[in-house]
């Protein structure tokens, strides 16, 4: 086993490749090799900052010799051709949430990376918050009991912040679902052990001008009788992080002057105004979150038999039968060091992660289930569901 920094590509230099910017940037176990971008700024920056070679596609990137694993942080309908490409390549990958739009794309994905003998890793999510880790190792330990309810609620205006016309478009990846509560579907699954059974929801399409889901809420069944209970609105008003102390999803600190920013930013803003804003988000143009906390995904309760666990961005609350603690989730120095962790241990050691192919798959089968009960009015049977690691599920 060699100790060398994982020779990393980078497909797509948009607003998820500047989320991990701080990661990678702190982190001496990956070293950016190359990229590929359709933009001439973002692949002069890349260049400009990391001194590797930055391509016009994906396909060139994979042809690389110098790249050992592909980031996969193309729009979500990309993702199924820069997969295969890159498993074509015998390339170890870790591709964004969600692993695709359609479950069949799902499936192939997850079949070519198995038949090419790469890692598939599903990332970032929400799942590798230390936080939540954490939890979910208490939770398996048995050392508060069984595992009997989960609250996961999230008040954002994540449909008011700028998009390009098909964030806007549910077949085509857009809207809540298949960015939003995908994170809170990973989060749940990964605290009840990952065995979803039957699930019935709700949406809410509710502004013409955004033609899209903007909220949920779902009641969802586990193996093993755990019931949970996801909520998410991306219309929100109110602001659920003011119930995580201020702190906002990507760890920053909230400033209560910054109120109302997204909405009034889109004012008189036709469409394609705002896919120009939301250029300004990418690399070589926008700017890196500064986080002073671990990263979440809005309040999570999980009610054990012997105690609650409140996840916040710092640790895990212990509400127990006479006592109240706090147990620290260790924040630093990379931002999501915890994603960087399953890339060098899959590439390195041979080991998958939790958030393998398989884990995105079954998460994915969540968020269309919840669009067939919401359509149907029935709740839908969950047939393609994987357990977390063994290692944690015997504590």
């Amino acid at each position: 086993m060699t100790s060398d920094p994982v020779r990393l590509g980078v497909a797509g230099l948009g607003r998820a490749f500047m989320l991990m910017v701080p990661t990678f940037d702190a982190d001496a176990r990956v070293k950016l090799t190359a990229a590929a971008a359709p933009r001439a700024e973002s692949r002069a920056a890349f260049e400009e900052q990391y001194g590797g070679v930055a391509y016009p596609t994906v396909e060139d990137l994979c042809a690389d010799p110098s790249v050992e694993a592909i980031y996969i942080a193309t729009p979500h309908q990309m993702h199924v051709d820069h997969v295969l490409a890159a498993a074509r390549a015998g390339k170890h990958i870790l591709v964004e949430k969600p692993l695709a739009i359609s479950m069949e794309d799902a499936e192939t994905m997850v079949a070519a990376a198995n038949a090419a003998g790469v890692h598939l890793i599903v990332g970032p999510s929400h799942s590798f918050d230390p936080p939540v880790d954490l939890a979910a190792q208490l939770i398996a330990s048995g050392k508060f009991g069984q595992l009997r309810m989960i609250q996961a609620l999230n008040y954002t205006d994540f449909l008011y912040r700028p998009r390009r016309p098909e964030e806007l478009r549910t077949e085509e990846g857009g809207g809540v679902l298949f960015s939003q509560a995908i994170h809170q579907i990973d989060v749940v699954r990964r605290l009840a052990g990952g065995m979803g059974e039957k699930i019935y929801a709700m949406t809410g399409a509710w502004d013409p001008k955004r033609p899209t889901e903007g909220a949920f809420t779902a009641l969802m069944n586990f193996e093993g009788g755990c019931v949970a209970n996801l909520t998410y609105s991306g219309y929100a008003h109110f602001d659920s992080d003011i119930w995580m102390n201020d702190v906002g999803e990507l760890g920053q600190r909230k400033l209560a002057g910054a109120y109302g920013d997204a909405r009034r930013a889109l004012m008189d803003l036709d469409p394609d105004d705002e896919a120009r804003l939301k250029t300004t988000r990418t690399f070589g143009s926008g700017k890196t979150v500064d986080a002073e906390h671990n990263e979440h995904f809005g309040p999570v309760i999980a009610l054990c038999d012997r105690a609650d666990l409140k996840l916040t961005p710092d640790g895990v609350e212990v509400f127990g039968d006479t006592e109240r603690g706090f147990i620290e989730a260790t924040f630093g120095p990379a931002p999501r060091r915890t994603v960087n962790d399953a890339l060098v241990t899959a590439v390195r050691q041979n080991k998958a992660p939790v958030q393998t192919g398989a884990w995105g798959l079954a998460s994915l089968e969540v968020c269309h289930a919840i669009l067939q009960s919401a359509s149907t009015g029935q709740p839908v049977d969950l047939r393609q569901q994987c357990k977390t690691s063994e290692e944690e599920q015997t504590g």
